[in-house]
């Protein structure tokens, strides 16, 4: 058994982080991937937005894939954020009220950094 932060098994913590970043990092590839070859076909062919029916769909296609990206670089910055806290002993702790954060939340959201009742509460 591991180490205990709080209410949180370090280890377990630490190996669901680790999992985690190496499925962002897998998915960021693939993204970027996808990006590169949206625009490299676009690039291949002259593409005129405004009189070309594909040419809506390709920058929007483009514009999701940049969308998600985005999203995906954000989860690796939570998930090395939640890494330095669970090195300072912080992880599982609320940032907003200081409560525990439930077990059961970190391990569907590993980079939660804040308790249910905080997540859920509008926004000042």
């Amino acid at each position: 058994m591991g180490d205990s932060v709080g209410n949180v098994d370090e280890s377990s913590a630490r190996e669901r982080l680790a999992a985690d970043r190496v499925a962002t990092l897998a998915q960021i590839a693939a993204l970027s991937r996808d990006f590169d070859e949206i625009v490299a076909a676009n690039a291949l062919v002259a593409v005129d937005d405004e009189h070309d029916p594909e040419g809506s769909s390709t920058a929007f296609e483009r514009a999701h894939v940049a969308s998600l990206l985005a999203q995906a670089r954000e989860r690796l910055a939570e998930l090395d954020v939640a890494s330095e806290r669970l090195g300072r002993g912080e992880y599982g702790r609320c940032d907003v009220c200081g409560e525990a954060i439930p077990a059961e939340r970190l391990e569907v959201r590993p980079a939660a950094s804040t308790c249910v009742r905080c997540a859920d509460a509008p926004r000042r």
